[in-house]
């Protein structure tokens, strides 16, 4: 299983200087990926923690891929319906090229309705809105030569695709990742919780003809009691999880290193 750590591209964490330095940290310390989060129109009353400072996710991601050279770099998740398809596979695939291969890309609909209402999109549309951005980015990849809105065009460069890990609760998310993606990313699901969609998704990528799924589950580890992580890390690979990412929260490099270190050691 492997085990990568988050970074924050939000709040007074999120300086250039900083990023870079926090990211080399996690590399150097042998973790398998970053994770960075999407949003875009914070209101100002769910701003506590971030002052509504987020960097954009893939502008990030980019950032990052020139700052670092072997540690997978995620979003978890992109929102699909806050961007248009097409620019959206040109920035996953142009990061995929520039990074060499790195990408790992978290998808999801989104959830917060002031959001969509600051972006002038249609909550009730999320569903399909993500689903034809998959739809658009599967295509892509596949392809030199693709069709859109009547209009064939080149899409180059033209990477391998970046494992699509979709987010959200059963059931949906687990149809739209045996449709459209290669595995699932719960959030702050416990290993008992996780066992029986894991199991469900399992079946529907064997039914869909796929392998079996990538399972990111986002937590945050005791990192201060190292034989309950152990623990843990074995409950969630026995239930499915194929990587687990530590949300870290800090508030300055040394704080960082502390929980890239205690990640690490459990390697």
């Amino acid at each position: 299983m492997k085990l990568d750590i988050t970074l924050r591209n939000m709040g007074p964490e999120s300086t250039r200087d900083l990023l870079r330095t926090c990211a080399r940290a996690a590399e150097e310390a042998g973790l398998d990926a970053l994770w960075v989060a999407d949003h875009i129109a914070i209101p100002p009353d769910d701003a506590e923690g971030s002052n509504g400072r987020y960097l954009d996710p893939l502008a990030t991601l980019a950032y990052l891929a020139a700052a670092t050279e072997r540690i997978g770099l995620g979003v978890g998740v992109l929102v699909l319906p806050y961007r248009e398809a097409l620019p959206t596979a040109k920035w996953v695939a142009t990061i995929q090229e520039l990074c060499g291969g790195r990408l790992l890309l978290g998808a999801g609909v989104g959830w917060m309705e002031a959001e969509f209402r600051a972006l002038g999109v249609d909550q009730r549309r999320r569903g399909a809105i993500a689903n034809a951005t998959l739809d658009l980015l599967n295509r892509c990849f596949a392809a030199d030569e693709v069709e859109q809105n009547g209009q064939r065009f080149l899409f180059r460069p033209r990477p391998p695709r970046p494992p699509i890990l979709i987010g959200g609760a059963p059931p949906h998310a687990l149809r739209r990742a045996a449709r459209y993606g290669d595995g699932w990313m719960p959030m702050g699901l416990s290993p008992d919780d996780l066992r029986a969609p894991v199991a469900e998704l399992r079946e529907l990528m064997a039914a869909a003809g796929r392998p079996d799924p990538e399972v990111a589950v986002f937590t945050r580890l005791p990192i201060d009691d190292a034989d309950k992580v152990r623990a843990l890390l074995a409950a969630y690979a026995a239930a499915g999880a194929t990587r687990v990412i530590h949300g870290a929260r800090y508030t300055d490099e040394a704080g960082y290193r502390r929980q890239v270190e205690a990640v690490s050691k459990l390697i």
